[in-house]
């Protein structure tokens, strides 16, 4: 029988409880200790989970030898300094997205877990739903045809945060699901919006993506909206798929819509386009928990040595995105381009440098920036 692993939860607050309940489920893991600072958290945590140590000191999941792991829920601006003393303390991590609040922090994080030889994941969950899966199984088959772009929305009223904008609260899900389904990091983004509540947090955000290979995502944030969205939908050169997450049920359709543009023609008078209209159709999905499965990856990874599909370089391509979306912000929209360099298999070096198109300010984003 294989011995339990021991991890930690640094967090209680709105995420951390799903993460612990999801953990306890797992008969190969013990979750021992949950550290907050809030006492209130850790009452409710106390009350729901009957047995399971509290502390409000993350000194003594660093100093318990008996914890091999740590799985970090706290707020985006203490994600570095919490989860390099995990690292340093011989843990391996998981962080909460997104993985910290820039790229040097999160090259930081990648070198000392390759010098440790320890696993770091972050919380991408939507790409371990089986929604996202299907879809990445669909469109790599080719039925949708070339996928020429995504369009995704998650709107909401609230909740607001207090150390980020509506784009790094949000946005991780959406960038991380599109790199999972294109296979490819983008060449360039801009971004646009407007803080109305809280004075320099944006709370509503338009970013856009643009893909070397042609392909195009744009991503729609806000806390402003009266009702919650969570739609994503994606349209090849043949068919389309509506991917909504709050769909109890049916939460992929594919439509066989299109439109044709005559191969041919000889006057303007000539020119017509053709719209296909088929059949709509949903295919059967295994409903497991997403969170859940990203647990137990991230215990085979601990256990196998492998890297995961949300592994601290897909956190870090995800960060990279933000900061250029950020840089776009500020500089009213402008696009950024992005120029990547893919070292990952070969440690910490993996600068990335964005330029923006109106103001031609150039950015390296390394180590030592």
């Amino acid at each position: 029988m294989t011995e339990k692993l021991n991890i930690g939860i640094v967090g209680a607050g709105y995420w951390g409880p799903n993460l612990v309940r999801n953990f306890k489920s797992l008969s190969h893991c013990n979750v021992k200790v949950v550290c907050d600072l809030d006492e209130s958290n850790l009452d409710r945590i106390r009350g729901l989970f009957p047995g399971i140590g509290t502390t409000t000191e993350f000194g003594r999941l660093e100093e318990d030898k008996e914890i091999q792991a740590i799985a970090i829920v706290s707020p985006v601006h203490t994600h570095f300094a919490l989860a390099k003393k995990s690292l340093l303390a011989g843990k391996h991590t998981l962080i909460e997205k997104p993985m910290a609040t820039s790229s040097a922090e999160c090259l930081e994080l990648i070198d000392i877990s390759q010098r440790q030889n320890l696993t770091l994941m972050v919380d991408h969950t939507f790409i371990y739903s089986s929604p996202v899966r299907m879809i990445k199984k669909i469109v790599a088959s080719g039925e949708i045809g070339e996928l020429i772009y995504i369009s995704a929305k998650r709107l909401n009223m609230g909740l607001f945060q207090k150390d980020i904008n509506v784009a790094w609260d949000l946005a991780p899900h959406d960038i991380s699901i599109a790199l999972y389904i294109m296979g490819t990091v983008p060449s360039s983004a801009n971004c646009q919006g407007r803080a109305h509540i809280t004075p320099d947090i944006e709370d509503v955000t338009n970013m856009s993506l643009n893909f070397p290979n042609g392909g195009f995502a744009t991503i729609h944030n806000s806390w402003l909206d009266p009702s919650k969205v969570r739609t994503m939908t994606f349209v090849g050169s043949k068919k389309m798929i509506l991917y909504d997450d709050i769909e109890p049920m049916e939460k992929i359709k594919i439509y066989d819509k299109r439109v044709e543009v005559p191969p041919h023609y000889d006057t303007f008078a000539d020119f017509q386009y053709s719209y296909h209209y088929g059949d709509v159709y949903s295919p059967y999905l295994n409903q497991i928990e997403p969170l859940k499965a990203l647990c137990e990856k991230f215990l085979d990874c601990i256990r196998c040595g492998h890297q995961s599909e949300s592994s601290g370089f897909e956190g870090l391509k995800v960060v990279q995105i933000l900061e250029a979306a950020s840089l776009s912000l500020k500089s009213q929209g402008c696009n950024v381009g992005l120029t990547w360099e893919d070292n990952s298999g070969e440690g910490s070096a993996w600068p990335l440098k964005t330029a923006c198109s109106n103001c031609e300010r150039e950015t390296e984003l390394d180590p030592e920036a």
